[in-house]
């Protein structure tokens, strides 16, 4: 089956004043995600994961750019597109829910305005149609009276009416694929599930597609198929959910899940030594390897290639690959 999205390779970097610097942000990361699907995205802050998201709709700051690798979508290479072709796919075949609902929102313009602008703009929708088109998506997404509240101002509504809003303004140009950039970061716990039951229920109503970036391995457990962990630019471990949970094999993903509290147990939370590696100075080898309880000799100096775990999952960690090549004679795919 060919998938909706295909990521080989992808590089984006930052380049400082005059070139004199360069931070890998995203190091040949390379992914799919079919029709339906949901893959999550998890790391520490400062992992790529953003700005992976903001390369596949090419909205990356004026320092940073892609300097290698492929984004096919829909078969079309998006790296190839001009900016203009890109802006009739940005909202109507991809679209984004960022972190902050209020920096997505402008508190000059009705919700009216702002949900029904994608359909006028991707759909050519008019008067009453683009009315009738506004309403339903807020009734999608659980607005409490539509006609009363598209009438009103972001700063009229709750943190979650306006995260709910944003999700409005994505399905508005009916996209194939909803990236969303830890939407329930600044939601408390009822609202945040409340918010994730209805994603669940719009993919299921719509067959979007769904990349789901977050740092809450629950909500992976929740709403994810498939898991890619980002450390230092790069993925280091993609599992389907159940299996990553079940058996992590990079040890970076085995300490982001001992750092989950677990009801009933009394042991402390195992915490991670160290800090996240600095982009612009990363260290040789396994970017891991100074923080990483089991590194080897190699670590140190050699990049770990990818380890083929079967079943499409994969790990770069030499550990890992050690361990397979002992078992099965070959692991590189």
């Amino acid at each position: 089956m060919t998938p909706l999205l295909q990521v080989s390779d992808l590089q984006t970097y930052f380049f400082t004043f005059r070139g004199t610097r360069v931070v890998k942000a995203v190091d040949r990361v390379h992914f799919t995600l079919q029709e339906g699907e949901t893959l999550g995205l998890v790391g520490e802050s400062g992992s790529g994961k953003t700005t992976t998201c903001l390369s596949l709709v090419r909205l990356l700051p004026p320092a940073a750019r892609i300097v290698g690798g492929r984004i096919d979508f829909e078969g079309e290479d998006l790296t190839q597109k001009s900016p203009r072709a890109m802006r009739r796919i940005r909202g109507r075949r991809i679209a984004m829910i960022l972190q902050d609902p209020m920096a997505s929102l402008n508190p000059l313009f009705t919700i009216w305005m702002q949900v029904g602008e994608p359909a006028y703009f991707h759909q050519q929708l008019r008067g009453r149609p683009l009315r009738e088109r506004v309403r339903s998506l807020l009734t999608a997404v659980r607005i409490p009276s539509p006609e009363v509240r598209m009438r009103e101002y972001p700063h009229q509504m709750s943190g979650g009416m306006r995260q709910r809003i944003v999700g409005a303004i994505a399905l508005a140009g009916g996209p194939r694929l909803i990236i969303a950039d830890e939407p329930t970061t600044n939601l408390d716990v009822t609202i945040q599930a409340q918010y994730l039951n209805l994603l669940k229920e719009i993919q299921r109503e719509t067959g979007v597609a769904l990349i789901f970036v977050t740092h809450n391995l629950g909500i992976v457990a929740k709403m994810c198929d498939r898991v890619a962990v980002m450390y230092g630019g790069k993925i280091v471990e993609q599992r389907a959910v159940r299996d990553l949970f079940d058996s992590p094999q990079h040890p970076y993903t085995r300490a982001l899940l001992g750092s989950i509290p677990k009801i009933g147990s009394k042991e402390p939370l195992y915490a991670i030594p160290g800090q996240p590696p600095n982009l612009a100075d990363l260290p040789s080898g396994c970017h891991f390897h100074p923080r990483c309880p089991s590194a080897l000799p190699r670590c140190t100096t050699e990049e770990p290639p990818d380890c083929n775990l079967g079943k499409g999952g994969m790990a770069r960690c030499w550990l890992v690959h050690q361990e397979a090549e002992a078992y099965h004679g070959d692991s590189t795919p």
